[in-house]
């Protein structure tokens, strides 16, 4: 009896081992008050309902892309190669903005429209190559009256076919140039002893506000810790905060409501009060408009 039930055994293991077993991972700015994010879900069930599917977050401020292309960039490296990213953060939904999926160098795919959502992405995972989404072979039947809801219609129905190994990358749609639609920001660099950067997002909980300067750029301008440091902070032309503080390990190293300069956890330089909130307590925000400069203090 055992073998001839070991033939079929050894089938059904071959047979499990072609299913495809890529992430699907969704991102968008509709919050959990209504039914929009279950409705993608359910969506992305009925392509494939063994599907893997996360939440990146749904609380992207609205409208809101460049925040959306930050929680990509911050996010997507610490998921394996084959990942599909649907993020729908899209304030021209319904107009000639296209819809692509990029995929990176890394082997990771983004469903999204093409509205500054790939900034980051682009920049530092790199373009291998992007796909229009055909939306005559890829949306979800009976949808095509509906023109506001493209996230369940065409990026979540789109993002699970091609997790699922339903349709191939190339079955997306035609190629186009490996070129999207950029964000402007202030690039992080070091002009003399002055680090210049931008103010790309908030550790929203704690008011902790993080910048694009990473730790070898800190440590090219020759800021070690201990040494005070003066930072000025703007939004476009007008000044926010200009203050001293020391670059220190953690928040513990200074005085409770001190503020001070650490590394967050992805090793870039931040600001933070000890124990209570940089950003409310000095206006301080993020975007491609919020910049900083930073030096040691003669």
């Amino acid at each position: 009896m055992q073998k001839q039930l070991l033939p079929l055994i050894v089938g059904l293991s071959c047979a499990c081992s072609v299913l495809a077993d890529n992430a699907l991972v969704l991102q968008t700015d509709f919050s959990l008050k209504d039914g929009a994010v279950s409705a993608m879900k359910g969506v992305a069930f009925s392509v494939d309902e063994d599907l893997k599917i996360f939440d990146l977050t749904h609380e992207i401020p609205p409208y809101n892309i460049w925040e959306a292309a930050y929680r990509l960039y911050q996010t997507a490296p610490y998921w394996k190669k084959g990942t599909v990213f649907v993020s729908v953060v899209d304030p021209g939904v319904g107009t000639d903005r296209k819809s692509v999926v990029l995929k990176t160098k890394t082997g990771h795919y983004f469903v999204t429209p093409d509205n500054g959502t790939l900034t980051l992405i682009a920049e530092n995972l790199g373009i291998d190559s992007i796909r229009e989404i055909d939306e005559n072979k890829n949306r979800l039947p009976g949808s095509e009256k509906s023109y506001t809801f493209h996230g369940r219609d065409v990026y979540a129905y789109t993002g699970a076919r091609l997790a699922s190994e339903t349709i191939s990358f190339e079955e997306v749609g035609k190629k186009l140039d490996n070129k999207v639609l950029n964000i402007p920001y202030q690039k992080a660099i070091l002009e003399q002893d002055t680090l210049k950067g931008n103010i790309p997002i908030l550790d929203i909980q704690y008011g902790n506000v993080w910048t694009n300067i990473n730790d070898d750029l800190l440590t090219k301008s020759n800021i070690k810790k201990g040494d005070i440091t003066c930072v000025e902070i703007k939004e476009g032309n007008i000044v926010k905060y200009s203050g001293k503080m020391p670059y220190v390990s953690s928040f513990g190293d200074v005085k409770e409501g001190k503020p001070l300069l650490y590394l967050n956890s992805l090793l870039n330089v931040s600001f933070a009060l000890n124990m209570d909130n940089f950003s409310e307590t000095y206006k301080v925000y993020s975007g491609s408009d919020w910049n900083v400069t930073l030096h040691k203090c003669q």
